[in-house]
């Protein structure tokens, strides 16, 4: 009876697996299509999404960049607009435009685009770069084709240009100014490692580059050979009055992208700092005495490169050979003699050494940062 109960319960559950597999096939199939669809969808913002975050980094990428080229290509305040492109980051093509912005005491502001684009329509960071400097910012001297604390004695006859306007001369000016003492601190760490110089006098018989330079006492600079051509590779810091090309024979004086400081504050105006007719000086740089300078060397025609020479807290009496091409500085009077021409660059300063304009002496940092969809 065992026997025969059985076989009729296996007999009554016959065609169950089919309708459940049935039902099975039946559910996959209208779940299926979903599933797929979404899967697909997955994918492909996915690949959004994977094409986005490569714009963002390398977008992020051209940021950082121009925080780092800020200060190594010397973009002073004033300088034109950068634009330049780096062509592979992750893949996608960068463009970044860095723009100057302005500069208060002791920072100056850049504004930064970086637009990345690749497969997807483009993702963009707009940031503003800020730097604070070491020892404070004097940029705002060198905006003016001539500064001063007090008046400015121009001659009969003196051209200046511009003589009104934006970079016209700057009477009774209230910006940050240096003190010696923090100049001194600056240069001096171009020449700290370099051994004072042993003589009160240097006679050059031929071509020398010079730089860095360190001199601690007074000097005087002359060629004892006629049309020799000293090229500076470095800062010259001279701590006592000085002359250059005051006597001897005439040679030329290549600042080549340098400055000439002098930290002496003599009390013999004659001395502090003079440049005389036996020096003809050629290239971009800065000339700078704590005291009393007179600058007058020959100069090229048609100069070029420009020169910001400096009086912190004396007169600067200029009265070149030719026309002046640059920026005028002094504490107290500037003083241009007859005959004179002073010509601002047309496009500021590019890279010269002086509190504000230099790579090395700012921290960068990212002031402010924000992220678009092209």
């Amino acid at each position: 009876m065992r026997r025969i109960a059985m076989r009729r319960l296996i007999r009554g559950e016959k065609g169950y697996i089919l309708i459940a597999a049935l039902l099975v096939l039946v559910v996959v199939g209208l779940i299926s299509g979903p599933v797929l669809s979404y899967m697909v969808s997955g994918l492909r913002a996915g690949h959004v999404f994977e094409t986005g975050a490569a714009e963002l980094y390398a977008a992020d990428a051209g940021v950082e960049d121009a925080v780092w080229r800020i200060p190594n290509i010397g973009l002073c305040p004033g300088s034109p607009t950068t634009h330049y492109t780096i062509s592979d980051v992750n893949g996608k093509s960068v463009d970044v435009t860095i723009t100057y912005v302005n500069n208060t005491t002791d920072t100056v502001n850049y504004h930064v685009e970086s637009i990345a684009t690749g497969d997807g329509s483009g993702t963009g960071i707009d940031a503003y770069v800020i730097g604070t400097s070491v020892y404070g910012d004097f940029s705002g001297i060198t905006n003016n084709v001539i500064t001063s604390q007090g008046e400015i004695d121009l001659a009969p006859n003196t051209e200046v240009n511009p003589s009104t306007g934006d970079h016209s001369p700057q009477e009774d000016y209230g910006g940050a100014w240096p003190t010696g003492e923090e100049l001194a601190a600056w240069y001096f760490e171009d020449v700290e490692d370099e051994e004072s110089y042993g003589s009160d006098i240097m006679i050059l018989n031929g071509d020398t580059e010079l730089g860095p330079f360190y001199r601690d006492g007074e000097l005087e600079i002359k060629s004892g050979t006629a049309g020799i051509t000293v090229t500076l590779t470095g800062t010259i810091y001279i701590s006592g009055d000085t002359l250059i090309g005051t006597t001897g024979k005439d040679f030329t004086l290549d600042l080549n992208g340098h400055t000439i400081f002098v930290a002496s504050n003599s009390s013999d105006p004659q001395k502090a700092l003079w440049i005389g007719g036996k020096c003809t000086l050629v290239g971009e740089g800065a000339i700078i005495a704590v005291g009393d300078m007179y600058f007058e060397p020959n100069t090229e025609a048609g100069v070029t490169d420009p020169v910001f020479i400096m009086s912190v807290v004396g007169t600067s009496t200029v009265q070149p050979g030719g026309d002046f091409y640059g920026s005028i500085a002094g504490s107290v009077v500037v003083a241009l003699q007859p005959g004179t021409s002073i010509d601002y660059p047309e496009t500021g300063f590019g890279v010269i050494n002086f509190p504000g304009c230099t790579a090395g002496r700012f921290i960068y940092s990212i002031d402010s940062w924000e992220v678009s969809r092209l």
